[in-house]
């Protein structure tokens, strides 16, 4: 819990609230839902908190509503910033680009980029059958929106940005062998593989790397029944760690084929209809039904990133399961550098004061995950067992910084 340095920051300690879908956009614009719930968050004392989801274009999104690192969005995203620094917290944009996981019925020029083209059943539902792979121009166009959304992110007053490179978006296609069937210089070996995503690195380093952390996150496998299995993992963040990340956060999973190995548990059915058409929700009955039998564990991923902590001397995030004093405590005694969590926050805002004042040792998160599901509703992402919710304020457009 004392201060530490990150790169070019120094946050107050080495807790991060990890990026979990607010669901509290208006189209791609911010509401006064999303600046509140950060604002909680550090308040609760939180290092940094992170904004899960930041498009770095329009059809970069994956969902409707999602916010979009513009410049229309500038005066918002400094109200948010503002809050949280009002608190004594940092803040973190996660930049992202959906790639093939596209949920939008409209798209400004309607081409679905992936690291290699064929059918796209991601976009079976929307009607966009096909994905196409990239051509050197898109790569250079999107390496280039990665960079702009960086610069505006720091000039919004952002501490760190966290380019996503997992859980199934662009970036991680062109890591997964699933994804990338590429037989030139960005694809083949797990090395390879990383070529266009130490690109986008490189170019967000190069554009902000000297004002404010750039950090990375990485799903270390794809499904449950290959957890332990790092190989590839470790091959991409040695190449991450070359090209200069400050830090990498350690995941897993794959939101559409195994979000269960994002969060190690079997997740409820309201999680994976989302909403949308009968279709949509008939299909995520079928990926609920289809669900392996998992029984949650704190600390899931520890096995498999103290793999990575063993091979990588950059600094590294741990995150998955950290629900205790005990977790906190285990994670750095193995080497870690930080430590993320996401559902015990959400639960609790204040976790880290209730117990530096010794009311708990461990949250009461129950790991139901519907959490999950809330992101889909009125109200936005919510503990179920602790906050009602209040919809008004998540259709309130964030007010604008004065």
């Amino acid at each position: 819990m004392t201060p530490w340095t990150l790169g070019p920051i120094t946050l107050r300690n080495r807790i991060i609230k990890t990026a979990t879908n607010e669901g509290m956009a208006i189209g791609s614009q911010l509401s006064q839902a999303l600046i509140e719930h950060h604002r909680a968050i550090a308040r609760g004392g939180v290092g940094m908190t992170t904004v899960a989801y930041c498009a770095v274009s329009l059809d970069g999104r994956t969902f409707p509503d999602q916010v979009v690192l513009t410049r229309e969005n500038l005066p918002q995203l400094r109200a948010l910033t503002d809050a949280v620094h009002a608190e004594g917290g940092a803040i973190s944009a996660q930049i992202t680009h959906g790639g093939a996981f596209n949920f939008l019925p409209q798209m400004q020029d309607g081409t679905v980029w992936s690291a290699s083209g064929g059918l796209n059943p991601m976009g079976f539902l929307q009607g966009r059958f096909f994905k196409k792979a990239m051509t050197p121009e898109a790569m250079r166009t999107i390496r280039d929106q990665f960079a702009d959304g960086a610069r505006l992110a720091q000039e919004a007053g952002f501490d760190a940005v966290e380019i996503h490179m997992g859980h199934g978006y662009l970036l991680s296609q062109f890591l997964s062998p699933k994804y990338n069937h590429r037989q030139n210089p960005y694809g083949g070996s797990p090395r390879a593989r990383a070529q266009f995503p130490c690109e986008v690195l490189e170019a967000v380093l190069d554009a902000v790397g000297t004002q404010i952390a750039v950090l990375c996150k990485l799903s270390m496998f794809e499904t449950w029944d290959a957890r332990g299995d790092v190989a590839a993992a470790l091959q991409i963040g040695h190449r991450l760690q070359a090209s200069g990340a400050h830090m990498l956060v350690l995941s897993a999973g794959m939101n559409v084929e195994a979000p269960w190995a994002i969060f190690g548990s079997r997740m409820p059915l309201s999680a994976m209809q989302g909403k949308g058409t009968l279709l949509l929700k008939a299909a995520g009955y079928g990926l609920h039904a289809s669900q392996p039998k998992i029984t949650y564990e704190d600390m899931y991923l520890l096995g498999s990133a103290r793999q990575m902590r063993a091979q990588l001397t950059m600094p590294l995030c741990y995150l998955g399961g950290v629900k205790s004093k005990a977790n906190i405590a285990s994670a750095i005694e193995h080497g870690f550098d930080a430590v993320a969590i996401g559902r015990a926050l959400l639960h609790s805002p204040d976790l880290l004061q209730q117990f530096e004042r010794g009311q708990i040792s461990h949250s009461a998160c129950n790991t139901c995950n519907l959490c999950i599901g809330t992101m889909y509703t009125d109200t936005g992402t919510r503990c179920v067992l602790t906050q009602a919710g209040n919809a008004s304020l998540r259709q309130q457009p964030a007010q604008a910084a004065q």
